[in-house]
Order: structure tokens, then sequence, then C-alpha cells
């Protein structure tokens, strides 16, 4: 139940253009931007590396690093699925 609570709160945060406060929330981030919400930010269309970068607070290089390791893991649980 709280997990749905916390997926509907962004979409008001959104509609009328406020930062959420709420710290404790796994989908905030320090990014006023976005209102400080994860899911607003990735609603909002495709973004750089640099982008990602700037949201969480690290360079474009680790973005592009944990981007290869997705990859790589997506990529072999395919290959597991299709044994």
């Amino acid at each position: 139940m709280e997990k749905d609570k916390d997926l509907a709160c962004y979409e008001a945060y959104k509609e009328y253009k406020v930062s959420c406060q709420k710290t404790s929330c796994r989908y905030w981030i320090n990014y006023d931007c976005n209102q400080n919400c994860t899911l607003i930010a990735a609603k909002d269309g495709p973004k750089t590396l640099q982008e990602i970068g700037d949201i969480f607070g690290v360079t474009r290089m680790r973005i592009c690093q944990i981007e290869k390791s997705i990859k790589d893991k997506l990529l072999n649980f395919e290959q597991d699925l299709n044994i």
C-alpha cells in the first residue's frame, strides 16, 4: 500500500510544479530541476549521460560504466533464457 502512495505522489508534484521535500522517499533526489523526483526526471524524456550524471552527482564516465554493466547483465540474462 505504501508503494502505491509513493507512486501517486509524483504526479501531484509534477502537476503543481512543486519540489518534493520527502527525503525519505526512495525516489527522492537532490535535483530541483525535476522537483527532486527520479520518476519525474525519467518521464522528461531522453537524457544525455552528462545530464544523468548531473542528476545523481556522478561523472558522465561513471554513468557510462553503469550503463555497460546493465547491458552486460541483460545480455547474460537473455542468453540464460535461451538455453
